[in-house]
């Protein structure tokens, strides 16, 4: 149990360190914003001595009696809350634009990291649950930094600064008023990790519904067409009511947590209102001492009575925190390693020579280990075609996988231009090759950007002379806006061929050496396939090509066919040789294809 505790401990002061880690650019402007609380802190605690000035100024027998002394106690007081009302203004500005500086640097540094993490790690998360993070986690950071932070530490100075002035006034009746803080730490303490632990359920209850919210409206045409809305409906419900139960445990603690505070404080209240007036009437203390007294008692009692809801928040945050510390504590992909990390501009000069020498593969978490490929070897020579044939499942996609170095080979090696991919940047790498899969994705943006994605920053001229190359030109210019037609969601306001098409431009211009293609045209009307066709043969020249084929008529002519099965290659060859072959798999594949057709 101490070993956990500890350790408990420890991570969440590496949590604590990491977040004020991004406060090193702002620290002066931090630093002004607490001198400016402080300064507005102490003005405000004048004020109940001021006060108490006032009140004795008024009875009699007073030293400084008489209207005019009692005006210039007034102004003294005005005087402290114009102070207090400057120094107040300044500290708020100044917390929130330090703590949105800082939720920005996080923001980005947590998307950089999500964005460069390997496939390995996207291959056990849900999408929404990421999503979820980025969101709601972060909105809890944000609601401390900007303003539960600032209230905290005004509030333990208020809290300090307070009990010292009242022990300058009374010790007696400050050792009185103290009497139930221990009380109150205590529940603080214990109360706290239990909200800690239900706020961090509850974050991950609301992020698990958000990635059911991502999934079902990603995939809504699935769900309409096997009328599963009552089904996600009440699968979303479910999560939902989950979250809100534990939310309203929190309420809960939060609720009696609160109320023991009131109870406590307004209790200590009442004893020393009864016990400061048996002292003013044995002599002990003046009318404005006690008065004095019991405004910084309510001062006290007020910043006691917030450390309920602050330390609630600060421990929904560092729940938060923990979550995003997950996330930036992950090791992200660096596009510049490699053995001999190059120039990233590399990919400019690769021929295009692939060769895979006893290549061996399973993905890592799933079960049983089972190999997806096995002892994988050929070659192909710079701008040759080479088609990928094979039932699901016998590892095509996969390759094209490991071509990209989404994944590393288990055994075995492949080398581009005769260098092992290992030795090149990943950014070489990856810029080096372009993919038109069968899935097309599309960015909700226009035409123009999403053709641009294959070379940021390309001029209008190059994504004309793209789009002119992939047949998409005049599609494109039909429509009211042009290049500035929005594809919508996941390009769903375009036809498949056009997508298609839209996909190809992004491949030409990104001009890369090695072309992945994953039957491009299996899902087109004979039109579309005739024009993406075209634009495809033409993508291919002079690029060395890799083409996944479901449907064996689309590569008659191409270079060469390798045939896997079952993750190995069983034959090999043109496809008239390999239709010459008896009982050949690749001939049982093309007789079956035919029989349907």
């Amino acid at each position: 149990m101490y070993r956990t505790r500890s350790a408990i401990r420890k991570n969440v002061f590496s949590q604590v360190a990491r977040l004020f880690g991004y406060l090193a650019p702002y620290r002066t402007k931090f630093f002004m914003a607490l001198i400016a609380m402080l300064i507005s802190s102490l003005s405000g605690l004048a004020f109940p001595y001021v006060t108490g000035q006032l009140v004795d100024s008024a009875l009699p027998g007073s030293s400084g009696r008489g209207f005019a002394a009692i005006d210039t106690i007034a102004l003294s007081l005005v005087g402290v809350l114009g102070l207090q009302a400057v120094f107040s203004y300044f500290q708020s500005v100044w917390f929130v634009e330090v703590g949105e500086r800082i939720l920005a640097a996080i923001r980005k540094d947590t998307y950089a990291t999500l964005i460069r993490l390997p496939m390995t790690y996207y291959a056990s998360r849900r999408t929404g649950e990421l999503t979820s993070r980025i969101a709601a986690d972060l909105s809890q950071i944000q609601e401390v930094l900007n303003s539960s932070l600032s209230q905290l530490v005004r509030q333990i100075a208020t809290l300090v600064g307070g009990v010292v002035l009242i022990g300058m006034i009374s010790l007696k009746l400050t050792l009185v008023m103290i009497s139930s803080f221990p009380f109150l730490v205590l529940a603080a303490i214990v109360t706290g990790r239990r909200i800690r632990r239900l706020s961090r359920k509850a974050q991950d209850e609301l992020a698990a519904s958000n990635a059911v919210v991502e999934e079902t409206l990603q995939g809504v045409q699935m769900v309409k067409s096997f009328s599963n809305e009552a089904y996600e409906t009440g699968r979303y419900t479910t999560l939902i009511q989950r979250y809100v139960t534990d939310v309203l445990k929190v309420a809960h603690y939060r609720g009696a947590f609160l109320s023991f505070i009131i109870f406590g404080l307004f209790g200590g209240i009442v004893l020393v209102l009864w016990t400061g007036i048996r002292m003013v009437q044995l002599g002990e203390l003046t009318i404005g001492s006690l008065t004095s007294f019991m405004l910084y008692t309510t001062f006290i009692g007020a910043a006691m009575g917030s450390f309920a809801e602050l330390f609630s928040q600060l421990q929904k945050a560092l729940g938060a925190t923990e979550r995003i510390d997950e996330i930036l504590g992950e090791v992200p992909e660096s596009l510049a390693a490699g053995t001999n990390t190059g120039d990233c501009n590399e990919h400019f000069s690769l021929k295009g020579a692939v060769s895979l020498q006893q290549v061996r593969f399973s993905y890592p978490g799933r079960r049983g280990g089972e190999p997806v490929l096995q002892d994988i070897s050929f070659e192909v020579n710079p701008g040759e075609r080479l088609a990928l044939v094979g039932s699901s499942g016998s590892g095509k996609t996969t390759l094209f996988a490991l071509l990209q170095r989404f994944y590393d080979v288990d055994g075995g090696y492949i080398a581009i231009d005769g260098k092992n991919i290992k030795e090149y940047p990943l950014q070489t790498i990856r810029s080096g090759i372009a993919i038109v899969p069968q899935d097309i994705l599309l960015f909700g943006g226009s035409i123009s950007d999403n053709i641009a994605y294959g070379k940021p920053g390309a001029s209008d001229e190059e994504i004309m002379r793209a789009a002119v190359q992939a047949n998409a030109h005049d599609f494109i210019m039909r429509f009211p806006d042009g290049y500035r037609t929005l594809c919508g969601d996941r390009g769903i306001q375009l036809s498949g061929g056009q997508r298609q098409r839209i996909a190809i431009a992004r491949a030409v211009l990104s001009d890369p050496a090695i072309l992945l293609l994953d039957e491009a045209t299996s899902s087109l009307d004979s039109e579309s396939e005739k024009l993406v066709q075209e634009a495809l043969e033409h993508l291919m020249q002079g690029r060395t090509s890799f083409v996944i084929a479901h449907r064996l008529s689309t590569i008659r002519n191409i270079d060469r066919i390798i045939v896997l099965k079952e993750g190995r290659i069983v034959e090999s060859g043109t496809n008239q040789e390999l239709l010459e072959k008896e009982d050949g798999f690749y001939r049982m594949l093309s007789a079956l294809q035919c029989a349907l057709n």
